[in-house]
């Protein structure tokens, strides 16, 4: 394969290919999820606590919740295989994806299209439901979702990336189940609660309680049911990681703890 100018090396290629595939991924699964967000739920089964308070535990999830683990894997292995600088900023261009979507999604209502007006109130003219044309349906959703999502994603995927390098550092580069999964659990815990809460108040979500709603059970149920889905997912992309990063690291020849013990010289380096 011919090398183009800017690649030092067919190693060095290698690597860059790698790292757009997983970089890729994750911006992809970002913004599909986004999308998806509140437009349908999962429903996983049901179970009578016999309490009061929960009753009937139905286990449902937002349907955008369903690709969300696939960005922690992700990270995880940008984290390992390529450092704590390159997750971080493949964190914060996913914050910048989710401001483009959200500045397409307001274009794309602002400008004028063929939906009837409603001549006596100067408004989209809705269905024999009520309902608006599909997108703006769609955008509404989204927006929430999309405004939650970039307020969540970003305190639990800096979370997420934080952890994993601590406890990479604190058991130097060992352990490796205990990084991607303590990470992935603790950093999901944010995301799920934040998450709900801001969807709650921006997203569109009391609109769709009636009146009889309890809505702190409501938003209970959603939380705890969201992140048992979220921890088995965690728990079930272990032996996954663990096999990416083993062939990663041959197939790219990357030492995963390299960056450890580069710190490690600084540190001990004397100070001038």
């Amino acid at each position: 394969m011919t090398l183009h100018p800017i690649e030092a090396s067919p190693i060095h290629a290698r690597r860059e290919r790698v790292f757009l595939v997983i970089a890729g991924l994750f911006l992809g699964t970002l913004a599909m999820l986004n999308i998806l967000g509140l437009l349908r739920f999962i429903n996983f089964g049901q179970v009578d606590t016999n309490s009061e308070w929960w009753g009937t535990l139905t286990f449902g999830v937002m349907v955008g919740v369903l690709p969300y683990p696939v960005t922690f894997l992700c990270t995880d292995l940008i984290c390992e295989i390529y450092g704590r600088a390159r997750a971080n900023a493949v964190v914060f261009m996913g914050l910048a994806l989710n401001i483009w979507i959200l500045f397409i999604l307001w274009l794309g209502g602002v400008l004028p299209g063929f939906e009837t007006i409603d001549e006596t109130t100067s408004k989209m003219a809705t269905d024999a439901a009520g309902r608006l044309p599909v997108f703006f349906e769609v955008r509404m959703f989204a927006f929430g979702a999309v405004w939650a999502s970039m307020i969540a994603y970003l305190l639990a995927q800096l979370v997420d990336v934080w952890m994993f390098h601590f406890w990479k550092k604190l058991t130097k580069g060992r352990y490796l189940w205990l990084r991607n999964t303590g990470s992935t659990v603790v950093s999901q815990s944010v995301d799920t609660v934040v998450v709900i809460l801001v969807t709650y108040w921006l997203g569109g979500f009391a609109s769709m309680l009636t009146e009889n709603t309890n809505i702190v059970s409501f938003l209970m149920t959603l939380m705890v049911t969201g992140y048992v889905f979220k921890f088995l997912c965690a728990l079930a992309d272990t032996l996954p990681f663990y096999m990416l990063v083993r062939w990663l690291s041959k197939y790219l020849e990357i030492d995963p703890n390299a960056e450890l013990q580069l710190e490690d010289k600084h540190q001990a380096a004397p100070k001038e």
